[in-house]
């Protein structure tokens, strides 16, 4: 086959028929297949079935002296602030421990930066006239929404193959307005996009015009490789602090993709008085964090090492699933050369790349066809994508086999709607 772009009009239109036929034929396999979200898939799941029952009695539940089945430990159990310090390469004064979700963690800190201030803040957000966000984008939509529900600018910032395009966020922050900048620097949702020390180190030394900036570094794929050995990420927290930035950085991680995303815990770094004037915030609102689940979950995984071992075997389950989509995608449509999309080493997502104008209608007839993926434009400030370009593909939650079949009618949808593109110019 060659590519659409070198074929007549009578060669598209009689190609248009012939996938207008395949894809009809795959509407009638009534398939209910849901690739929207980067969630673990089951067998990942029964990884960790066995940490339900780590605390069998009364005295399995003692963490030292204290008892987690009763309050307090606001700040999390030290055993587990200890666990994420060692995976994030930081210390333990800088980590506070909460509950399954870093997401509730992030919101939370962008909501009490509206309503209270940060450390460093002359006053509260919500007194300043303009609140602007820096989001490199394509991004994940769950961050852009937390900005966009308190009413901020978000300033969409070009990703490169090395992280976000840093000259044009040096330029960025120079404005008192621009008060944060969103960050999945590790296997970024959805490019899989790993920053490079160079961008690190330019992130963690920017001159911040406002003075209590909030770098929020979304670390959530920090040991998540599934193609290639494990790799040391540079540790942002020290590499602020080197560059004066002591305060500047929130970073979060969780157990959401090692163990269960419903029950899993989740941490913020940050310096000690950082982390000391936010605790005493979120005081107010809770006495303590689940320690029953920290519990289970340090003495399941025990260390970075251990965990480690554990994510090997996600990885294991994982990669198939990458490599069925990969593959549909070489064969079915490199040769047409009308997308390009990402091949990640680690991470939950790849990021295809259609040709402008027709990834809203790709998705739509997938949709048709049984197949649910993001929808279009959410890897963008507001849904918004300038080039309706980009489409997320999530493949860990379906079978290797329902993959095949759902790759395959992705390949027929972005093929019908490249050709209705290309007729539309002929």
């Amino acid at each position: 086959m060659k590519p659409y772009s070198q074929m007549t009009k009578a060669e598209l239109e009689t190609e248009q028929e012939h996938v207008l036929s395949l894809l009809t034929d795959a509407r009638e396999l009534h398939l209910k297949l849901d690739m929207s979200r980067g969630k673990p898939c089951k067998e990942q799941l029964d990884l960790s079935m066995e940490m339900l029952t780590d605390l069998a009695s009364a005295k399995d539940c003692l963490a030292g002296e204290t008892d987690v089945r009763n309050y307090g430990v606001l700040g999390g159990l030290p055993e587990a602030r200890a666990y994420f310090a060692e995976l994030l390469g930081t210390t333990p004064d800088c980590v506070f421990v909460g509950g399954n979700a870093s997401l509730q963690l992030m919101y939370d800190l962008i909501s009490k930066a509206v309503t209270h201030g940060l450390k460093n803040s002359p006053t509260p957000w919500k007194n300043r006239k303009t609140l602007r966000f820096l989001c490199p984008a394509p991004g994940y939509d769950r961050h852009f929404r937390i900005t966009e529900s308190f009413g901020f600018d978000m300033i969409p910032i070009a990703m490169t193959e090395h992280g976000p395009d840093m000259d044009y966020v040096e330029q960025w922050v120079k404005d008192p307005d621009v008060v944060g900048m969103w960050c999945c620097p590790k296997f970024s949702n959805p490019d899989g996009i790993v920053y490079d020390d160079e961008t690190v180190r330019r992130i963690a030394a920017l001159q911040t015009a406002a003075p209590d900036f909030a770098l929020i570094w979304d670390n959530a794929y920090v040991i998540h490789e599934f193609d290639t050995e494990y790799r040391e990420f540079p540790d942002i927290l020290s590499l602020a602090d080197a560059a004066g930035n002591r305060d500047m950085v929130y970073e979060f991680a969780s157990t959401s993709k090692i163990t269960f995303p419903g029950a899993g815990i989740s941490c913020m770094a940050s310096s000690p008085e950082n982390i000391a004037y936010l605790t005493k915030l979120i005081g107010v609102q809770t006495i303590g964090f689940d320690k029953i689940n920290q519990l289970r979950h340090v003495r399941f995984l025990q260390s970075k090492q251990h965990t480690l071992e554990l994510m090997q075997k996600h990885a294991a389950i994982l990669k198939p699933h990458f490599d069925v989509v990969l593959d549909a995608l070489e064969t079915e449509i490199a040769p047409l050369e009308i997308a390009r999309w990402t091949k990640p080493k680690g991470g939950y997502f790849i990021s295809l790349y259609a040709m402008p104008g027709t990834a809203k209608k790709t998705l739509s007839l997938c949709k048709e066809a049984g197949v649910t993926m993001t929808p279009a434009g959410a890897t963008y400030p507001k849904g918004q994508d300038p080039f309706d370009s980009n489409i997320r593909i999530a493949p860990s939650v379906p079978s290797v086999e329902e993959l095949r079949e759902a790759s395959r009618i992705l390949c027929l949808c972005l093929r019908l709607t490249a050709l209705d593109q290309l007729l539309k110019l002929t």
